[in-house]
């Protein structure tokens, strides 16, 4: 077990300290927790369920039969970075995508039609490998429940230097301040970050918490922000959008 202190470890920069179990070895027993990875896109709770972190065992890049292994815990920017130096296609969509693999592969993470399951072949669980055709995959959503191990793709030559820059320009306006991502899903046939804008909630505040002034689909920590102003906020968006346009939003960000 390790004390982890979520108000620094969090890219939202908000939440309690507690212990935390550092996984090392495939176990039943590990199915018991949540699993946290980098934190990217969780808000946290002062009373968490049981949560977990895969170690660095799980952090690896390797190659074998045309086949790329990599380990739940590998960081996307070392995948991106292994990705440009060995000349292989499709992970361009890692670049500003934080996270570590278990949870990109789980929110089949991505930007507009990029996204992660597109180019997946399996994954490793407690139940060993499974075919991609074996899960189901939509937009910000997978039906895995175990935990990711390993990913499997298949390796396909020629990065992409246009499409880096694609997605490097299409993250231009995400705001530079602590936050756990898009707050909201984008509705079929909306933008979440317009809707919101368009309830007025583009830079509203509660406490040190707020809809970023620069992208209102961004909940953001202006500092010291707490659980409950983050929360208010994510409720407020909800029942303003249901009142002016009958949507419910779908939460991207993950309360634990």
């Amino acid at each position: 077990m390790k004390l982890l202190d979520f108000s620094k470890y969090s890219s939202i920069k908000i939440g309690p300290t507690v212990k935390i179990k550092i996984i090392d070895k495939i176990k039943k027993e590990n199915e018991s927790y949540t699993i946290i990875g980098g934190a990217n896109n969780l808000l946290v709770s002062p009373n968490p369920p049981k949560l977990a972190k895969l170690s660095k065992s799980f952090d690896y890049i390797y190659q074998k039969d045309n086949l790329l292994y990599i380990g739940g815990a590998t960081p996307s920017g070392k995948i991106l970075s292994y990705a440009k130096k060995n000349d292989i296609a499709h992970f361009e969509i890692m670049q500003k995508l934080p996270g570590l693999l278990g949870g990109i592969v789980k929110m089949n993470a991505g930007l507009k039609e990029y996204e992660i399951s597109n180019y997946l072949l399996y994954i490793k669980t407690i139940n060993n490998y499974i075919e991609k055709d074996n899960i189901k995959f939509s937009y910000r959503y997978t039906n895995i429940k175990n935990i990711i191990y390993e990913a499997v793709f298949k390796i396909e030559k020629g990065f992409n230097y246009k499409l880096f820059k694609y997605f490097e320009n299409l993250r231009a306006n995400q705001p530079n301040l602590p936050s756990a991502g898009s707050c909201f899903k984008n509705p079929k046939g909306y933008y979440a970050g317009e809707i919101i804008e368009n309830c007025g909630l583009k830079g509203y505040q509660k406490g040190n918490a707020a809809f970023s002034k620069q992208h209102a689909n961004f909940l953001v920590n202006l500092g010291n922000a707490k659980f409950q102003d983050a929360l208010y906020l994510i409720e407020l968006a909800e029942n303003k959008v249901f009142e002016k346009f009958k949507i419910k939003l779908e939460k991207e960000i993950i309360i634990l």
